[in-house]
């Protein structure tokens, strides 16, 4: 927490981020009982930053604009950001916080705040920037209002705030990686899962291990919401699609060896691994021809690659810098960045 002076008065502000994520093998099986191992990237973050204040304030951000100089410039806007801002994430996350509170009896004082948020996270390429903002602006209302919240019940929360507040098809995976930070084994599986105030989670293991050399691409042209990739599959999933029940369970399968992979410092396996989980997501739905290049590029030069969310980044191995490089050179050419991760963080329950 630091202070502000105003000139009549210091105020305490309370600042709280929560980093971008990129999964690295098992996703998209969190939402349907299986595994994945994921880490935070120190490259991008959400911030939000609260304090005292006479009413309850949403702050907007450029990101919320509402006002424009043309009918061009909305439609530049909306391209860049879609049709929503952070602020009806925020605004979310404070409703599903108080109702937690009200439920489980936490007694919130009466005093008010003014809330706002920036974020560098990229847009729509599935780097969990929406959640980074939610689990950074409940970290700010635990602090606000002196509220303890088990670390392990937090991503169910956060995940709420999405799928039950904002109707946004979304699993537990995105949230247990940016509340607990680093580098994260998660178990779904019904015989790991619990719930706690109505609340589920599975079981969740830190990877204190160096991981092998990694980088992550991420589109600089296009990006497609997350609701477009899990709708299809949730829907094949419920009525029974023998393809895409099974494919969950080798998805699982795939992220157990991976952890093997990682603690033994198999890097060659890792790359495998990797690769499997992509050739295995593509097998059992139609993927954007333009997200798909990113992959078969980088493949291209003996990487390994799959998609690090729902499309527009990837991530995968690498052997050495020259490979790096090449990496570097043939993704710039169709309209990507190539960053190494810094794999940060590590929240304490």
């Amino acid at each position: 927490m630091t202070t502000l002076g105003t000139g009549k008065e210091t105020m305490d502000i309370i600042r709280k981020q929560a980093f971008a994520r990129a999964g690295l093998i098992g996703n998209p099986s969190d939402g349907y009982n299986g595994r994945t191992i994921s880490i935070t990237l120190g490259n991008f973050h959400a911030r939000v930053f609260a304090y005292q204040w006479e009413d309850l304030e949403i702050v907007l951000t450029a990101e919320d604009q509402t006002r424009f100089g043309s009918i061009e410039e909305l439609s530049r806007d909306v391209g860049s950001h879609g049709y929503y801002g952070g602020a009806r994430l925020v605004k979310a996350t404070i409703k599903r916080f108080f109702d937690y509170c009200s439920d489980t009896g936490r007694f919130l004082h009466n005093r008010n705040f003014s809330i706002r948020y920036e974020t560098d996270i990229p847009k729509q390429v599935g780097l969990a920037g929406s959640s980074a903002i939610i689990v950074a602006t409940l970290r700010c209302l635990m602090e606000f209002y002196d509220i303890y919240i088990p670390l392990h019940v937090q991503p169910a929360l956060v995940l709420e705030v999405e799928t039950e507040e904002l109707n946004i098809p979304a699993g537990l995976q995105d949230r247990v990686i940016q509340v607990y930070e680093g580098a994260m084994y998660m178990d779904f599986t019904k015989e790991k899962m619990k719930q706690e105030a109505g609340l589920c989670y599975g079981q969740y293991s830190r990877l204190d291990v160096d991981l092998p050399q990694l980088y992550v691409a991420y589109s600089i042209d296009f990006g497609e919401p997350t609701e477009v990739f899990h709708s299809d599959l949730r829907e094949r999933f419920n009525r029974g699609d023998r393809e895409v029940v099974d494919a969950m369970g080798r998805f699982s399968d795939l992220t157990q060896k991976a952890r093997e992979a990682i603690l033994t410092g198999d890097i060659d396996l890792l790359a495998v691994l990797l690769n499997e989980n992509f050739d295995l997501r593509r097998s059992i739905t139609r993927l954007p021809k333009g997200q798909v290049r990113m992959v078969e590029v980088a493949r291209e030069t003996g990487a390994s690659a799959k998609f690090a969310g729902s499309g527009g980044a990837i991530i995968g191995t690498y052997v050495d810098e020259k490979m790096f490089e090449q990496l570097c050179t043939t993704l710039s050419e169709i309209g990507c960045r190539v960053i190494k991760p810094q794999i940060c963080g590590g929240a304490e329950s």
